[in-house]
């Protein structure tokens, strides 16, 4: 459970250093302008311009960017160190021992789109998949741990383990509609709630806001689509929002009428997260994105993942067989 604590640390931070403007902080990779710390301006050489020139250095950009990276190279060393555990205990673990196999290969995938997120200059595809890639890695880790320390498992009909499913399922769309409007610049492409620029219902371009676009060149800082493109992305994060919302207060309601008191507990704690995640949601566009609410509205998603996917944990796993 320390090593899901750390993965929600990297995943707060980086949506800090996402919100703050710090993604190409550090305009090269691993190290920050050939360092591994973020040198002073005396510290630059002439090679160190040479990746200026595509970002200039700004000291707290670049430090959120580090230490962002820094907290991300712990938690590959303790999911590792995690692997290796596994591989010893395998025979004890059957079947789950896919789980710690399954994070390492995506541990390397995120490094990769790392990577790729400084040297594509912050290419909308490659962002929106770093952070669902890293609050994935955090909900494995919380499952594993879920797992490993004998997690009540309750017995109902199957009628609840569909319904909690797409639940979950539903939760994670919304999770990357949230990505893809924030590695696209539109959390402020509708200024006002619930309308839109003055619309319920404003002009759309799917084709625009959901096309992924094939240039690897442009500098994507700041976001390259149109007003209209971005609305439709915010429009869209909306909608699934609310059904989200309703969906899952549908759900909180079944759960109420089983009398079981384990999955009363879970409502009420999926209600509460649900209830404060829209209220940020709201508040980020009334309050024009200020970083605290924009950063915790980040973290709430992720919380309200893993709940949803701790009362899947319980209604699916049986036993450790």
């Amino acid at each position: 459970m320390i090593t899901t604590l750390l993965a929600f640390v990297v995943v707060m931070l980086g949506a800090y250093t996402r919100l703050k403007d710090g993604g190409l902080g550090c305009p090269d990779w691993p190290g920050c302008y050939g360092h591994v710390a973020v040198p002073s301006v005396q510290q630059l050489t002439l090679e160190d311009n040479a990746a200026a020139k595509i970002q200039p250095l700004e000291s707290p950009k670049a430090w959120a960017e580090m230490v962002h990276r820094y907290f991300a190279g712990s938690l590959s060393l303790a999911i590792t160190v995690l692997l290796g555990i596994a591989i010893y205990h395998r025979k004890k673990l059957g079947k789950a021992f896919i789980l710690p196999c399954l994070l390492f290969g995506l541990l390397i995938f995120q490094a990769v789109l790392g990577m790729w997120t400084v040297t594509w200059l912050l290419y909308p595809l490659v962002v929106m998949s770093h952070l669902v890639g890293g609050i994935s890695i955090m909900t494995l880790l919380w499952v594993y741990g879920l797992y490993c320390s004998g997690a009540l498992r309750i017995q109902v009909g199957q009628s609840y383990r569909v319904w909690a499913m797409l639940g979950l399922i539903i939760v994670v769309v919304q999770i990357i509609l949230g990505g893809w409007t924030s590695s696209n610049y539109a959390a402020l492409a509708c200024p006002d709630f619930p309308y839109c620029n003055g619309k319920l219902i404003p002009l759309l371009n799917f084709k625009e806001a959901f096309l992924v676009p094939l240039q690897f060149g442009p500098n994507y800082q700041g976001g390259l689509l149109t007003a209209m493109g971005r609305e439709t992305i915010q429009f869209m994060h909306r909608a699934w929002a609310f059904l989200t919302l309703f969906y899952l207060l549908g759900l909180i309601i079944s759960l109420f009428f089983s009398r079981n008191k384990t999955l009363i507990s879970m409502a009420v704690l999926v209600l509460g997260i649900l209830l404060l995640q829209f209220a940020l949601g709201v508040l980020n566009v009334v309050w024009q994105l200020p970083l605290v609410i924009a950063v915790a509205h980040n973290g709430v998603a992720a919380l309200l993942l893993l709940a949803m996917a701790t009362l899947n944990f319980s209604l699916f796993c049986r036993d450790k067989n």
